[in-house]
């Protein structure tokens, strides 16, 4: 039986347009990203390098402007139906489920979302959750396991009672070897507010 949820947030709750940093970048004069910037990425990721020092590597690099560099990065980041936010809500009132936001997301992204969303929205949402967790935060980055085990341990969670949703099944692969149940979302043709009625994944 599922007794806790475990969401992902980009194209679960906001929407992305997850091509479109690499379509402004290349207007910025950076068509390919090679192993050196993605390695970096995933460093920002896991917050093991600051803001500052991830946009001045781009600076330095490709003599990007630092605010051209920030608005491209966050050119990733769309809107927030509010239909996904009245059924969080509903969800979380309910107290049917633990619920828990385990999302690869860096500084500069969360930092777009406060102040895109306003910070009484983004509290709104976030204190629908347990615990929220962002990878910058906690050092950790999915598909490792260990982020996974960190989540299970830290509350005391059985993966067997555990349903973790993600849009990328890389994913929600590494959960489900783990012994969760998943539902790899496929953004373009399902909703996260129809999980209650996938009785396949809440028996």
């Amino acid at each position: 039986m599922i007794k806790n949820i475990i969401f992902d947030f980009g194209d679960i709750f906001i929407n992305l347009d997850k091509e479109a940093t690499f379509r402004e970048m290349a207007k910025l004069g950076v068509a390919n990203i090679s192993d050196e910037m993605m390695q970096l990425y995933y460093q920002y990721e896991q917050g093991l390098i600051s803001t500052d020092e991830f946009v001045d590597f781009f600076h330095q690099k490709f003599g990007i402007k630092k605010v051209d560099l920030i608005k491209a990065w966050n050119a990733i980041l769309l809107g927030f139906p509010k239909h996904r936010l009245d059924f969080l809500k509903e969800l979380s009132k309910s107290k049917k489920y633990r619920l828990f936001l385990l999302s690869n997301t860096n500084d500069l992204h969360i930092s777009w979302v406060q102040s895109d969303w306003g910070m009484e929205l983004y509290s709104e949402f976030k204190n629908c959750f347990e615990q929220f967790y962002l990878s910058h935060k906690i050092h950790f980055r999915k598909p490792n396991k260990a982020i996974f085990e960190f989540v299970l341990k830290e509350n005391n969670l059985k993966a067997t009672e555990t349903i973790f949703i993600d849009d990328t099944k890389e994913n929600t692969d590494a959960a489900k070897h783990l012994g969760m149940q998943v539902w790899n979302l496929h953004p373009q043709k399902e909703d996260v507010v129809d999980l209650l009625t996938k009785k396949e994944f809440l028996i």
